[in-house]
């Protein structure tokens, strides 16, 4: 074993070996880095050291994630995470045993995904003012997302030459920089041409960006993200609406219309069909709730 490295190193060397190594996209990264962030704050607080954490310790910190109110989806992440690096620091050298070897992480996929309604999601289409120039735009980006279940980094990633209006359909680069084609129906076709022709601004300097702010850069996701909270205020939306709220309602209301789910799971962009599966739950558990609001002996 060799000699100890300090929390900052390690924590640096894992996420390069992350990018170089596994090619995680840099959302993943990020999320791989916090969650090692508050491991190596607890540690700290416990006076411990990585090298020196035992399954027991991981354990209280897991428990005290939990206590603080992280969801059972985010806490699987973190264990994920704290697999993935103690599964790096081992290949490397650096450790001889695993205390992550029998830790379990939660049923994730109790945590039902919200995702809207059909008449929602039209609400929500139509608040965008299409008379003016925003408008345009904003309905385009909405369009475009719930047509195609896109993640919103892949949304403000999507390129000028990336979205084929001819054929119906938009070429995004997902997670790890895996590209997928992914189909777009007659609404999204019509308002990203309108926007292309009526609404979008010259490039500033040479940006390839499709969606642009009125500056003419490249839409961020937090531009998204907000111009989206706005939209669902103006639709009366009761429920809180982020981004992963309409890629989670393009897969419900696919297969609740008869979708198969490997054709799902393929325009999702899921490596797993595991990950896919969840939204037979969901569909499972609006079943029984029609079932039970109608039948007469329900």
């Amino acid at each position: 074993m060799s000699a100890a490295t300090p929390a900052e190193d390690i924590r640096e060397e894992f996420i390069q070996f992350l990018a170089v190594e596994k090619g995680l996209a840099g959302n993943t990264l990020e999320s791989y880095g916090r969650d090692l962030d508050k491991f190596f704050l607890f540690l700290r607080k416990e006076k411990l050291v990585w090298e020196a954490a035992r399954e027991a310790d991981l354990v209280r910190f897991i428990h005290h994630q939990s206590r603080a109110g992280l969801a059972p989806r985010s806490l699987a992440r973190l264990i994920s995470s704290l697999k993935a690096f103690f599964k790096f620091v081992i290949l490397d050298g650096r450790l001889d045993r695993n205390p992550t070897l029998h830790l379990s992480s939660p049923k994730a996929w109790l945590m039902l995904p919200r995702f809207l309604s059909v008449e929602e999601v039209r609400k929500l289409l139509a608040q965008p003012d299409v008379s003016e120039v925003r408008g345009m735009r904003d309905r385009a980006m909405l369009e475009v997302m719930y047509a195609a279940g896109l993640r919103v980094s892949e949304l403000v990633g999507l390129r000028i030459f990336d979205v084929h209006l001819k054929d119906g359909f938009v070429l995004c680069r997902g997670k790890g920089g895996k590209e997928r084609i992914v189909p777009i129906g007659a609404s999204a076709v019509e308002a990203v041409g309108r926007y292309l022709t009526e609404a979008r601004p010259k490039p500033a300097a040479e940006s390839e960006a499709i969606f642009l702010t009125r500056r003419g850069g490249p839409f961020t996701r937090q531009g998204f993200w907000k111009m989206l909270r706005g939209q669902a205020r103006k639709a009366g939306l009761q429920a809180k609406v982020h981004p992963h709220v309409l890629r989670h309602s393009f897969a419900t209301h696919l297969l609740e219309g008869g979708a198969d789910l490997r054709s799902v799971q393929l325009m999702l962009g899921h490596s797993q069909i595991t990950t896919t599966q969840i939204y037979t739950h969901v569909s499972r558990e609006r079943l029984r709730r029609v079932y039970d609001k109608f039948h007469p002996r329900a």
